[in-house]
């Protein structure tokens, strides 16, 4: 299976999004600094996403995004279905015109694994991802290294910063 960079922008997006997005929108720019990914191409992938409805842009002074629907009721395959992305792993995309342009011998026991990765990525929500500790403590030190490397500020900000290092150096 070869799934490309646009579906896992869209997958890790989309997570991002559901963990930060609980108490207010999150705009696209937080994500693109927690999560490395362009701005630029977070919007290309956050249209597409709105056209189905998994996302929902908020307007206005805090505006952004959030989810378009429950966590537990957005799955895996949908988000990356939604950015146009194909879970595909023949070579002919399906055609059966792999060895000069008839079926290859393969081509059934590749489709059937395409089909696998499909269902299996279906029965996985973001709620499900979000619940995975591994992935609890990313998004922590993500948000700690965002805290860290934020523009010095007032004094509050400093006194935050400095406990964020605590907290790193504690772990």
């Amino acid at each position: 299976m070869k799934l490309t960079t646009k579906g896992r922008y869209a997958v890790t997006a989309m997570l991002d999004l559901s963990l930060h997005g609980r108490e207010a929108p999150v705009s696209l720019a937080e994500i693109s600094q927690r999560q490395g990914i362009s701005l630029s191409y977070l919007e290309q992938l956050f249209a597409k996403l709105r056209k189905q409805d998994l996302v929902l842009s908020v307007r206005g002074p805090g505006g952004g995004y959030k989810l378009g629907r429950p966590e537990d009721r957005i799955f895996i395959a949908e988000v990356v279905d939604a950015v146009s992305e194909s879970i595909d792993t023949t070579r002919c995309q399906h055609k059966g015109n792999c060895q000069e342009g008839e079926t290859c011998l393969t081509h059934h026991l590749w489709i059937d694994l395409s089909e696998q990765i499909h269902q299996f990525l279906s029965s996985i929500s973001l709620h499900d991802l979000m619940k995975n500790r591994d992935i609890q403590l990313i998004a922590e030190r993500q948000n700690l290294k965002i805290k860290l490397t934020a523009p010095q500020g007032t004094g509050a900000h400093s006194e935050r910063a400095l406990i964020a290092r605590e907290e790193i150096a504690g772990r």
